[in-house]
């Protein structure tokens, strides 16, 4: 597998067993996500990264990235960014709901806790202002100094990404109503800018006074002129979108999925980062060969030959939520955990979903019986669970921390205990030990009479004879789990949109005997094919 530019440094290359070969599907990520962006003093772009806790540098002519924040760091989860004078640096730690500040000298304190969900932050004129992304959100003066904080405005839909304009008043984008307001900082009744959008995340003012807001939903950024009260449309990047900075008067967007785009006006565009995936989590392959990719907030298919293609995201009609596991069901249609706890039939290309089950702990894999009863695990109860007809049954309890589920030929159902660090069987509500001595069994699958493994820890897939229960590494040294020597920090739900985000590294088999394994080291689908 050739190397390739990646968020990801590989401590050795990654080996196959004789008669397997290892290729990439995706290619890797170069961020783990793309959230807040701020311009800094260097000229560089500052780009948060929810899901690796992570705050890299971007240089904007060679797209070189340097961590400042690192993964495994104090910071948990920066949503938004900002840069005082004195290039302190603040950041909105959306799952731990607080505010912290990194300090040039490497140093962080917390500024404010009690935020939840915070997500908004700007600075102006010696003020940090704050805001939180949910319904019922507070927008906040915070004291520097840890003093109690001033309510600017309280009550909003979901307010994101934010900016004091030209007048001195603070314009913010609220989600909840598809609108920018802006208010007072000294408080007072909001008022409505502009409406009518695609679900507005960000609000930032170019040199000449006028409005730059990305939207999320449909993947248009505006420019809108907030006292003539026009708008025109620079560019059209796809869903996804989440904040804007400029370098002088050049325009830099982030996208959620780890995407820099410079926008030069005519309609055209500068690749800085592509695009590419943040984890990825379930995967699943349908009887048509397409491959569908669970990547938290967002959905993609692959067709055989094809390129990765957006299937649906948190954001679109009939999206069941954050999705996690998958297996596939009938043509167009997977069954996918979420975030949130539920089982669903998803069909993205219809922009509909079903519940199967709703109100579980932390969901992970799931596999469909030959009856059509969903088998699905509990991470957070430890628990084996099966949907049909409307009724859940307990298949098994007090499982350490179970992720990958896969149901035999012979209706063997089969579950990859992670905390335990073995693969279980389970009959008559017992789990019997298939095979242990593994760091953290994560994704599971059936391939003819062998079971594959993959193993976050150990970074390797192995094959399993579960009769026998013996086993074999058929690949090592995989970009999978998180970086040797890094312990990544717990990312708790992000309000009512997800719930805690636990990597998930999974495997599926495909109808012609190929592998595909979720690379969420360095976010791409990796393909193992047997050669002989």
């Amino acid at each position: 597998m050739a190397a390739l530019l990646s968020r990801y440094s590989a401590p050795a290359a990654a080996t196959v067993a004789p008669g397997w070969t290892l290729s990439r599907t995706t290619p890797p990520s170069r961020l783990y996500g793309a959230n807040g962006l701020r311009t800094g003093a260097d000229g560089r772009l500052y780009v948060a990264q929810v899901t690796a806790s992570q705050i890299s540098a971007v240089d904007i002519e060679t797209g070189l990235v340097e961590a400042i924040s690192p993964m495994g760091g104090r910071i948990v989860a920066p949503d938004d960014i900002v840069f005082d004078e004195a290039g302190n640096l603040y950041a909105t730690e959306i799952t731990e709901g607080r505010v912290s500040m990194l300090a040039p000298d490497g140093s962080v304190r917390v500024i404010q806790g009690d935020m939840p969900v915070a997500n908004p932050i700007t600075w102006h004129q010696g003020r940090l202002i704050a805001g939180e992304c949910r319904v019922g959100a507070r927008i906040m003066e915070l004291s520097l100094d840890g003093g109690a904080p001033r309510i600017i405005l309280e009550g909003v839909p979901m307010a994101n990404a934010f900016e004091v304009g030209p007048d001195g008043l603070l314009y913010f984008p609220v989600m909840g109503t598809n609108e920018i307001w802006r208010v007072s900082l000294d408080g007072g009744a909001p008022e409505v800018v502009a409406g009518d959008l695609g679900v507005p995340d960000s609000v930032k003012f170019d040199s000449k006074g006028r409005i730059v807001s990305t939207q999320v939903a449909s993947g248009q950024v505006l420019r809108i002129d907030p006292v003539a009260g026009t708008r025109e449309v620079l560019a059209d990047l796809g869903p996804g979108l989440d904040n804007v900075s400029f370098v002088g008067d050049r325009i830099f967007v982030t996208s959620i999925p780890g995407e820099i785009t410079e926008i030069l006006g005519g309609g055209k565009t500068r690749s800085v980062i592509p695009r590419g995936l943040q984890w990825p989590l379930g995967l699943a392959v349908g009887a048509d060969g397409v491959l569908f990719v669970a990547d938290g907030a967002f959905g993609y298919s692959l067709a055989p030959g094809g390129a990765l293609t957006l299937a649906g995201m948190i954001f679109y009609p009939g999206c069941p939520g954050y999705l996690r596991g998958a297996v596939a069901s009938a043509p167009g249609e997977w069954v996918v955990t979420t975030g949130l706890g539920a089982v669903a039939r998803y069909r993205p290309g219809a922009g509909e979903s079903d519940l199967i089950a709703t109100g579980y702990d932390q969901l992970m894999g799931v596999d469909i019986a030959s009856d059509g009863a969903v088998v699905f695990a509990e991470y957070g109860t430890g628990r084996l669970l099966s949907a049909d007809g409307g009724d859940v049954t307990e298949l098994a309890i007090g499982l350490d921390k179970p992720m990958g589920v896969a149901i035999g030929g012979d209706g063997s159902v089969y579950v990859a205990e992670t905390g335990a660090g073995r693969v279980v069987k389970i009959t008559g509500g017992k789990a019997a030990t298939v095979v242990d001595g593994l760091y953290a069994p994560q994704g599971l699958a059936v391939r003819g009479d062998r079971l594959v493994v993959v193993d976050a820890v150990a970074k390797t897939v192995s094959e399993i004879d579960p009769v026998a229960g013996t086993s074999r590494i058929i690949a090592a040294n995989l970009p999978v789990g998180a970086p040797v020597g890094i312990a990544p920090k717990f990312l708790g739900p992000i309000g009512d949109m997800a719930g805690p985000m636990i990597p998930f590294a999974d495997v599926t088999v495909a109808g012609d005997g190929v592998l595909y394994v979720s690379g969420d080291a360095e976010g791409s689908v990796l393909a193992l094919r047997q050669t002989g």
